[in-house]
């Protein structure tokens, strides 16, 4: 798909993707990289300029009723009737896609969520905290097999990112797909199964984290020294060393492909009557990944 606006400014440059089923997929971005307009355009929200988005087999446009009824979307926007209780809008928000009326669905929706207890109250007396837990449960209220989170704890408490999670899980082994959007990529380094990377309205990478890890990740070894060196001894060069902080420290970087053996260096450290004080690992994270491609393709 495309997007762009009567303006010429191109919100999204041509984007293929395929997200499979039963998965958690992890989309990380800068603000404005096309998150969000992307997340928009599949539920209905924003119209495309081109090309074709098919939701389980239904084309959003041609088939729309059908597509939207198997997605739920939490936006980043707190939006909900203040003067309607919470239990009204859930169950009003439910039968909005058509489905029967389902009591028990809906009190084990709130309780899952620690929402029962204000299952009575108006929305206008609750917390941001506690609106955000309603705009969870009105995208779960009609069953949605596809479940989209924009930035869906942003601003939040711990204990409702903590709730959310544990609801996230138990909706996979459902057989849900979700797609979420997140400026925390500890979470999405923790929950999802593949990661995709875009930034101003081009996809860069969609790659399965664990390989993104592997091929993307590094680890570094710093050895602070007791006395400074002035040079690396050339009986070190097959360790791939570096020479930092002034000479304090000797810094080696293991690639995901490196095969050196850390005990023989240290040996040959040793040998040479190089005091090590202390030493530290570094191992990269999807964060560390993340900024790493941004400012590359920047």
């Amino acid at each position: 798909m495309t997007k762009s606006y009567a303006s010429g400014f191109q919100a999204l440059k041509l984007v293929n993707l395929d997200i499979n089923k039963g998965e958690i997929f992890a989309l990380l971005g800068p603000n404005g990289a096309g998150k969000t307009t992307l997340i928009n355009i599949i539920c209905g929200i924003v119209t495309m300029s081109s090309g074709s988005v098919i939701a389980d087999g239904h084309d959003i446009v041609r088939n729309y009723r059908a597509a939207r009824s198997m997605i739920g979307l939490v936006p980043q926007e707190l939006s909900t009737d203040a003067f309607e209780t919470v239990w009204a809008t859930v169950s009003f928000s439910r039968g909005l896609f058509g489905r029967a009326p389902n009591s028990n669905f809906i009190e084990g929706l709130l309780r899952d969520l620690s929402l029962l207890d204000k299952r009575n109250s108006r929305i206008m007396t609750l917390s941001g905290g506690m609106k955000r837990r309603v705009m969870i449960a009105k995208a779960l209220s009609h069953e949605p097999q596809i479940l989209f989170l924009d930035e869906p704890t942003a601003g939040v408490d711990v204990e409702l990112r903590r709730d959310m999670w544990n609801l996230v899980r138990g909706l996979r082994e459902k057989g849900v797909t979700i797609i979420l959007t997140t400026h925390y990529i500890e979470e999405a380094e923790e929950m999802a199964d593949r990661i995709g990377v875009i930034n101003k309205g081009t996809l860069m990478l969609v790659e399965d984290k664990k390989e993104l890890m592997k091929q993307l990740g590094k680890k570094q070894l710093t050895l602070h020294l007791q006395t400074p060196l002035t040079q690396i001894p050339g009986e070190l060069a097959p360790f791939n060393l570096e020479l930092k902080n002034g000479g304090a420290d000797l810094v080696h970087t293991v690639e995901s492909a490196s095969s050196v053996d850390i005990s023989a260096m240290l040996q040959r450290l040793s040998d040479l009557s190089i005091v090590i004080k202390d030493l530290q690992t570094h191992q990269s994270s999807l964060e560390d990944i993340f900024v790493k491609l941004v400012s590359e393709r920047t």
